[in-house]
């Protein structure tokens, strides 16, 4: 009986914490997690930030109460990278409070590779006042100020906000859900309201830079006020700090915005507005050679090119759903209580499309339908999200369907997905892009068309075609198309910001909205499935990334202009026009520079427009009927006939190479 009540009382005592490696470990009940780490400093870093507590994050500072599984985060982890730069954004919303006192403070992340605040400043500030700001963050990590959670009551929560004078924080307030936790973070005297989880300290932070200052309105909503924000990014080591500021600072001289206007690849004016980017010649043939070469292939593989209207009564949209779950997103003409008639410029063109396969009655020998178009389109971005040629308000987009039976869902499936594969490969661009299943949210149903069984059943479906092709991607929940779920290619910027390149959506409702049907092997009506699809996305945001891939020194078979012939001298200006005819015939985006101006003049401009070939004439070669030619990336490649320049240039022109 007296041994019974001692093993009771010791299982009270005493609880199991099961790591990541299987091992148990035995702690105090009511120890922290730090506790536990320092006990067994053989089973854990000693770096730890933070850690994972029954899968959970949490700081280290967490009271353990029960047995669980245990897990240490360190800076090598992305969730204590999170932690780490989640706390460096508090250290600098305390120290902008401390500079600026009258500020109003909104919210603040971390972010990949950094982390960020959102302020309203009383008077605004520029990247010269950093100075300040990073001085007095190194004064509060330098103080070492413990970082403590406080839970309380909504009411006591209103009453510290309150006290505060805090707006912002009031309305993040009132968002938080009845029933969930509500905590403030406190280090030194400066309390701001958060989830967490922190580090212990502010003096873990051991290296950070704030880097760039930017608008972002309130809640990410352009009809409210724009705030400041300010961008910084942290790591463990100062020299990992110095290789990624470096690393920034060769990423700005790649951004598309500087190289494309640099290269004259397009502009844009206030005259004419945000995100309505101006394609100067140079950007407008790029962009029409990848037209070309996408419907050329589109062609091969079976689609059949459309042509439809960039304007459209609502009426197709009202029957789509667009108008109920993207109207925010649409520019349109009319006023619904007063006009007879809404007109919208097309976000896309699905509906368009639709409307042409239900022009005839379809049998199931008819599918699939592969419908391809080349399509202008228009979405009403908010003026903050709008960057350059990434995010703009009208666009150009390889846009397609594909109208088949359940039958054919895999294979088509599987065909588009092949399509867009094939030419990211001829783009370059198959080590830059990443696959990600975007999932509905079934949390929040009223997003989304049909039931939760129509989800699952499609996103089951979707993941086993995705197992079958083996394609490694990551589930992204809440991402899906208000009719279904779609595998987007992922991309990212030079800045490190993710944008969606490509798509393929599998569509199990509009057949029905729009009521499309085929004639089935039994002789009786059937639903077709519907594939969204964009071969090669964005043609704008695709020459971003190009732009920034290639720094504008584009493949041979891309570059707006691909050879450049540069006349030695006044005499030899005939020979050089002659030359540059000759290979324009042959197929060539050829140009002559014939100016009277010294050839090393003319060779470095040639250079610093990227042009790939560079062919100089003087007497000697005219008299020889040569050139001598030079490449941009291969050098001095000798003297030359001009066929057999030709015939070299051409080569690499139709094998897509990429130099």
């Amino acid at each position: 009986m007296r041994t019974a009540v001692v093993r009771q009382i010791a299982r009270r005592l005493a609880m199991n914490l099961t790591l990541k490696d299987g091992k148990i470990i035995s702690i105090d009940v009511r120890a922290s997690a730090l506790d536990a780490i320092k006990s067994f400093p053989d089973y854990f870093p000693r770096n730890a930030l933070a850690c994972k507590i029954d899968g959970v994050v949490s700081s280290l500072d967490t009271v353990l109460d029960k047995d669980c599984t245990f897990e240490v985060l360190t800076f090598a982890d992305a969730d204590g990278r999170r932690v780490y730069r989640h706390t460096c954004a508090h250290i600098l919303a305390q120290a902008v409070r401390n500079v600026y006192p009258t500020v109003q403070l909104a919210i603040g992340h971390a972010v990949e590779n950094g982390f960020y605040y959102d302020f309203d400043f009383r008077t605004p500030i520029t990247q010269a006042d950093f100075g300040k700001i990073e001085a007095e963050m190194k004064s509060i990590i330098k103080a070492n100020m413990p970082i403590s959670r406080i839970e309380c009551t909504r009411k006591e929560a209103e009453g510290r906000i309150a006290k505060m004078k805090q707006i912002y924080k009031a309305e993040l307030l009132a968002d938080i859900p009845k029933g969930e936790k509500i905590s403030f973070y406190q280090q030194g005297d400066f309390i701001d309201l958060c989830a967490g989880p922190h580090l212990t300290s502010t003096g873990k932070i051991k290296a950070f830079k704030l880097t760039s200052l930017t608008g972002a309105y309130w809640k990410g909503n352009e009809k409210n006020k724009m705030l400041t924000r300010i961008y910084g990014t942290c790591f463990e080591k100062k020299a990992d700090l110095d290789e990624y500021i470096q690393k920034l600072e060769e990423a700005k001289l790649r951004d598309h915005n500087k190289v494309g206007r640099e290269l004259g690849l397009f502009m844009t004016d206030e005259n004419i507005g945000q995100g309505l980017p101006l394609m100067m010649p140079k950007g407008a043939r790029i962009i029409q050679i990848m037209e070309r070469f996408v419907e050329d292939e589109e062609q091969k593989r079976g689609y059949q090119l459309t042509k439809t209207p960039i304007m459209t009564k609502n009426n197709l949209f009202i029957i789509s759903g667009h108008w109920d779950h993207y109207k925010d997103k649409m520019f349109y003409i009319g006023d619904e209580d007063v006009d007879d008639e809404i007109l919208c410029l097309r976000p896309m063109t699905c509906p368009l499309q639709f409307t042409i396969y239900k022009n005839g009655l379809k049998s199931y020998r008819d599918l699939p339908v592969r419908y391809a178009e080349t399509a202008i389109e228009f979405r009403k971005e908010a003026s903050g999200e709008m960057h350059g040629l990434t995010r703009i308000r009208q666009f150009t987009l390889s846009d397609g369907h594909i109208i088949c039976t359940p039958a054919q869902l895999e294979s088509e499936f599987k065909g588009a997905v092949d399509l867009i594969k094939y030419l990211i490969g001829v783009l370059g661009l198959q080590n830059d892009v990443g696959y990600r299943f975007s999932r509905w949210d079934p949390s929040n149903p009223d997003k989304y068309v049909g039931t939760a069984e129509d989800w699952n059943r499609v996103e089951t479906a979707m993941q086993n075609i995705l197992s079958d092709l083996g394609i490694e991607h990551t589930e992204a929940w809440g991402e899906a198309a208000f009719y279904g779920p779609k595998l987007d290619v992922q991309g990212k910027n030079v800045h490190g910001k993710e944008d969606t390149l490509f798509t393929v959506q599998i569509d199990f409702s509009l057949a029905t909205r729009f009521d499309m049907i085929y004639i089935d092997e039994n002789g009786e009506k059937a639903r077709p499935i519907i594939i969204h699809r964009s071969s090669i996305g964005c043609y704008e945001r695709t020459l971003a990334m190009l732009i920034e891939k290639y720094n504008g020194a584009f493949p041979m078979w891309l570059a707006p202009e691909q050879v450049r012939v540069l006349s030695l001298t006044d005499r030899t200006a005939d020979v050089a026009t002659n030359i540059r005819n000759q290979l324009f015939d042959m197929g060539l985006r050829a140009e002559a520079d014939v100016r009277s101006e010294k050839l090393g003049k003319k060779i470095r401009d040639a250079q610093l427009e990227k042009v790939p070939y560079i062919l100089v004439v003087g007497d000697k070669e005219a008299q020889e009927s040569v050139v001598s030619v030079r490449h941009r990336t291969d050098g001095d490649l000798g003297v030359m006939t001009v066929s057999d320049f030709a015939k070299l240039a051409l080569l690499e022109v139709a094998t897509k190479q990429i130099k």
